[in-house]
């Protein structure tokens, strides 16, 4: 087959959840599938952090904007290419495309009722486009991939989409995650202190900033250690906002801001962290939870969405929308040392469930299905 694959965003250099994904699924087709042909499509960037191989071929399409980019630049290059299906891999695809398509839909969150506005105008925007896109190209799709059992019941029932045409594939974690014992030499570049929280978060409200600094500025009332707690990925100026309507400026002094966190940087921060707060509203996976555990770092999670599904019923569990909830499993993981240590045995040995490698066999899976239904249909 000759298969074709968007990965817009994989060469830019702050690179998030759904660029990782795709990218260490293509390392390792690369490895493990040498039969079939791909053409791999990403957008200008610095980081060039995918090698050509004899089986797959990177395609650098320039656009002014993505919704440009992705409407007009990659049906144009498909078109010419001629492959057998084309998979989008971050949500969206074109509306017109001349071959079938794979989509991997990450979640619906973008059609479900939102109770606020990003903070952030490019987020919104691509929060709109998104909700414009998806509806029209989902009747298109040969196959949908999504990333959590839950999330795939969710697409189904709110879609009212067949079983069969809908599969979840889990995400994996990358290798270099794992226990760090001189972390300090990278963390002392993000907060002076040696021991700490962390909560990576940003300007998306299902992260639930809001409600976990207000669980913070409790723990601080009434913890003995009183630790700092190190933000990622959000502003200082949007966090400064957030204290001010919650009443709880008082806490500024403790928060310590790392911005973007570099990915091989994120291992010697997890391991440095006494605890990881990602207590989300809603996640349909939660790679951040594996990073954390397979670090060796207790992490605090909700009891919602794909949560429960990824970090398995011997994780801290809290409810999200309770930031007390979070403030009672903060200080019952810093005063109970028996189940701190638990916690870290359980961690380590909850992520060998999950690898890129798995996802990759899983994409191969699906690709090879539907080469079977096409020549069937005489599309091959």
């Amino acid at each position: 087959m000759k298969i074709a694959i968007e990965a817009q965003r994989i060469f830019r250099v702050d690179k998030h959840g759904m660029d990782f994904v795709i990218l260490e699924a293509l390392k390792h087709l690369q490895v493990l599938d040498t039969v079939n042909e791909y053409f791999v499509f990403v957008a200008g960037g610095k980081d060039k952090c995918l090698d050509e191989t004899p089986n797959m071929h990177i395609i650098e399409l320039r656009c002014p904007t993505y919704p440009l980019w992705e409407q007009v630049a990659l049906p144009r290059a498909v078109k010419k290419i001629r492959p057998h299906l084309l998979h989008c891999t971050s949500n969206t695809a074109p509306v017109f495309c001349s071959v079938p398509l794979v989509l991997t839909l990450h979640d619906i969150i973008f059609l479900e009722k939102r109770d606020q506005k990003n903070r952030s105008l490019y987020q919104n925007l691509g929060w709109y486009y998104r909700k414009w896109v998806v509806p029209r190209i989902l009747p298109k799709c040969r196959k949908i991939i999504t990333v959590s059992y839950f999330e795939c019941n969710r697409i189904r029932e709110f879609l009212g989409l067949d079983a069969d045409r809908i599969t979840a594939i889990y995400n994996g974690y990358n290798a270099h995650f794992k226990p760090v014992e001189n972390y300090y030499q990278v963390t002392k570049q993000y907060l002076a202190d040696k021991e700490y929280l962390f909560f990576l978060g940003n300007t998306d409200p299902k992260k639930n900033t809001p409600r976990t600094l207000a669980a913070y500025a409790a723990y601080l009332k009434r913890s003995e250690r009183k630790l700092p707690l190190l933000i990622a990925d959000l502003k200082e100026e949007i966090v400064d906002a957030m204290l001010k309507e919650a009443g709880i400026e008082e806490i500024k002094p403790f928060l310590r801001f790392g911005g973007y966190i570099k990915n091989t940087n994120l291992p010697d921060v997890y391991s440095g962290a006494n605890i990881f707060i990602y207590t989300s509203l809603r996640e349909s996976f939660g790679i951040p939870l594996l990073e954390s555990m397979a670090c060796g770092t207790p992490v605090i999670t909700s009891n919602t969405s794909a949560m429960p599904e990824i970090a398995g019923e011997g994780a801290v569990l809290a409810d999200p929308f309770d930031a007390s909830s979070i403030t009672e499993k903060l200080l019952m993981l810093e005063n109970d040392k028996q189940l701190y240590g638990e916690q870290v045995r359980y961690g380590l040995e909850r992520v060998k469930r999950f690898s890129w490698e798995n996802t990759a066999k899983g994409m191969l899976e699906l690709y090879g299905s539907l080469a079977d239904a096409v020549k069937e249909n005489g599309e091959y």
